[in-house]
């Protein structure tokens, strides 16, 4: 009994710890492929990297980029399996010396790949000090870059002259950083991929963002139930279709929109700079301070003149020296509207330069311009070699000839203030009226009795 006991009890042990083994084999390769994974998955990057190094460096525009582009966990992988040289371009290249409109693409939150891409092609997956650099000029050294969608594009690494270069950009300081996982070099401007280059061409492109031009309904006319043809397109540098009165209208119900200027985006007037330079010009040539005040400051007509340009109209600007615009009385600027006034009547919607203006006056004696202070018209005529405008003592003499002259905006300087003549009020007269006087009636019937009978008396004799 005690034997089969013991022969019993004998296989369930060996059994027992044939199990326990297995078990604690299983725990303990489990245990390893977890501690593997999470090993993979988190990658521990020494205080001595060449990372921290590049976070704590001088370099600081780069490593601010760095950040801004999320490339910290990638670049830590790729430290985790090889040495990686850095070609990091100075601050100066990465603030100023690069173009404002490109580094504004780099930026923007869409353009992240592109910002990545251009960070990683200055980065190579080796360790590559001053010493390995080649000397001769026709051996250069390829090295594919960390970045990926770089289309097989390589880093060339040359030396010429006893300087170091990287592709186009010198070495400025070569084994400045050195790490055990990598090394640091300073560059003098910024390496761009023809990646990056193709992306920010095709962004900035105006086909590439422009959007549809809209197009109206087609319209079809009543009478012959067809579809009307389309006006002709005008063509660039042709005169607007509107009269400049339209074009001024401040709304649609009192005219027409105005038609865009010539060309739209294309042979496009930039009436705006072309208003700020004749402005600047007046300012330069001085004596004409008060008139660009005016136009600037008190008015908002520098502005509508820019607008009026921009969509293909043409002035002369008939500007007042500081000395005739000295003599007007606060009374002539106090009313509301008067400066807008009195600056209307000195813009004529024509291209006219001195030499015009006189040969227009020798021939034809006296020449009315219209303004743009309707319905007044400003009279010149010929008057001691020159051209005078207006009459009486609102006259004013050209003494500044083609102050400013670009073939939109012609400016003649005048040594008076052009006042429009008073419209003539018909006041109506009133005629008197001529008061009938009654006779007196007393004795008519006498008289006429008498008359009576004295042609009776005749009668019968």
């Amino acid at each position: 009994m005690d034997f089969q006991t013991r022969g019993v009890s004998i296989p369930l042990f060996f059994t027992f710890f044939a199990v326990l083994a297995i078990t604690g084999t299983a725990l303990q390769e489990n245990s390893r492929g977890k501690h593997s994974g999470n090993s993979n998955s988190t990658t521990q990057i020494n205080s001595n990297s060449v990372l921290v190094a590049l976070l704590d460096s001088h370099y600081t525009e780069l490593s601010e980029l760095v950040e801004k582009a999320l490339l910290l966990q990638t670049l830590e992988e790729a430290v985790s399996k090889h040495n990686i040289t850095i070609f990091a371009p100075k601050n100066e290249a990465l603030e100023r010396d690069l173009d404002p409109e490109f580094k504004r693409f780099l930026l923007e939150p869409g353009n992240l790949k592109s910002l990545q891409n251009l960070l990683l092609f200055h980065m190579i997956p080796a360790r590559f000090e001053s010493k390995h650099w080649p000397v001769e000029v026709n051996n250069p050294s390829h090295h594919t870059s960390l970045c990926n969608d770089a289309n097989n594009e390589k880093i060339s690494v040359i030396g010429k002259n006893g300087e170091k270069f990287v592709g186009m950009a010198k070495i400025i300081k070569t084994d400045d950083i050195i790490r055990p996982d990598g090394i640091i070099h300073g560059i003098e401007r910024v390496l761009i991929p023809k990646s990056v280059q193709m992306d920010f061409n095709t962004r900035r492109s105006l086909r590439s963002i422009s959007a549809v031009l809209p197009e109206g309904a087609p319209e079809v006319d009543p009478r012959t139930h067809r579809l009307k043809k389309t006006a002709k397109p005008v063509q660039a540098g042709a005169p607007p279709v509107l009269p400049i009165f339209d074009a001024m209208a401040p709304g649609p119900s009192l005219a027409p929109a105005p038609a865009p200027g010539p060309g739209g985006p294309h042979h496009h007037f930039d009436g705006e700079s072309q208003v700020k330079d004749f402005i600047q010009t007046l300012l330069h040539y001085g004596g004409y301070n008060e008139m660009a005040d005016i136009l600037v400051n008190l008015t908002s007509l520098a502005s509508e003149m820019g607008r009026l340009v921009s969509e293909g109209y043409v002035l002369t600007v008939l500007a007042p020296n500081d000395e005739a615009m000295a003599k007007l009385t606060t009374d002539q600027l106090s009313e509301p509207g008067a400066p807008e006034q009195i600056m209307y009547y000195h813009l004529i919607p024509e291209y006219q330069t001195e030499e015009s203006m006189y040969n227009s006056v020798r021939r034809f004696g006296k020449v009315k311009y219209d303004t743009l202070r309707l319905p007044h018209k400003v009279l010149a005529e010929e008057a001691d070699g020159s051209v005078k405008f207006g009459q009486g003592e609102g006259s004013a003499y050209l003494f500044d000839p083609d102050i400013y002259t670009d073939g939109r905006i012609s400016v003649q300087g005048i040594d008076g203030v052009l006042i429009p003549p008073e419209e003539n009020k018909l006041v109506p007269k009133s005629i008197p009226v001529a008061k009938v006087v009654s006779k007196p009636r007393r004795g008519k019937l006498l008289e006429m009795a008498c008359t009576m009978l004295g042609a009776f008396g005749q009668d019968c004799q």
